[in-house]
């Protein structure tokens, strides 16, 4: 779509909104994961390696949770906030040219 198009129709935040969304909701479903693994591997070396990928998908989505906080893209510790926020995009959504 045209820059400017994305711009006038909100499309160019809710995409990046979108992404990073998209981005949480998938490295939270790989914290969850891993520590799953965790209680059914069999040998403490495996133990040890799925422990430090769940440090590390920990890490992630922390970074992913700073950085869409630092651009108003959510509002975890604002509810009413983030409830306006996702009306907003609703609206957008719902706005779109079919």
């Amino acid at each position: 779509m045209n820059t400017i198009l994305e711009h006038m129709t909100g499309l160019d935040t809710l995409t990046d909104e979108v992404i990073a969304m998209d981005f949480l909701m998938n490295a939270k479903s790989g914290v969850r994961n891993y520590a799953m693994a965790v209680t059914e591997c069999a040998t403490p070396e495996i133990k040890q390696i799925l422990l430090r990928q769940l440090g590390e998908a920990i890490d992630t989505h922390e970074k992913i949770t700073n950085y869409m906080m630092q651009r108003g893209l959510y509002h975890p510790y604002h509810i009413s906030e983030q409830i306006q926020l996702d009306l907003k995009n609703i609206q957008t959504a719902e706005n779109i040219p079919s």
